[in-house]
């Protein structure tokens, strides 16, 4: 009986042995905007937040954005942030852009009005584990803005 048991401690130590570690999950990332702050000469910086999921660090090489507020288009956004974001966290990057006519438009109306506005981001992002090749991922977020008291342009 002893010999039964102790070969069945065997096996599951030589089970346990043959693990290969950590799983290597890499999931969709996420992207929002984190605050937006209009500058003196109309054009806008806008930080984005990226999120990785994974459970291994990923390298974000690019980002084609898309805004969009509740009235329609307002700027397209293009940048490479060129970041690698830990496991399981976030980062954020900023972007210089020119809005829109209506874009501009819009938001002036809201930051005159002390008014929030909801945002729609769509889009992709190359992202891809450091030690591997990046892929195309499909962003699509609707979140909300709303003016931070006391820096006027800004909304978070």
């Amino acid at each position: 009986m002893k010999s039964r048991h102790a070969l069945i401690a065997l096996v599951v130590l030589a089970l346990a042995a043959c693990g290969g570690g950590p799983v290597k999950r890499v999931s969709e990332p996420a992207a929002g905007i984190q605050q937006l702050t209009v500058r003196a000469d109309g054009h806008w910086d806008v930080v984005v937040r990226l999120d990785n999921f994974s459970s291994v660090p990923m390298r974000f090489a690019d980002a084609n954005l898309d805004i969009a507020f509740d009235n329609g288009a307002a700027a397209k956004l293009q940048a490479q942030p060129g970041i690698s974001i830990g496991p399981e966290s976030a980062d954020v990057f900023t972007a210089t852009l020119i809005p829109l006519p209506a874009g501009r438009a819009r938001l002036a109306s809201a930051l005159a009005d002390g008014q929030g506005l909801n945002y729609t981001l769509g889009g992709t992002v190359q992202a891809g584990p450091e030690d591997g090749k990046a892929r195309s991922y499909k962003i699509e977020r609707k979140s909300a803005l709303a003016p931070v008291p006391g820096l006027p342009g800004v909304l978070r």
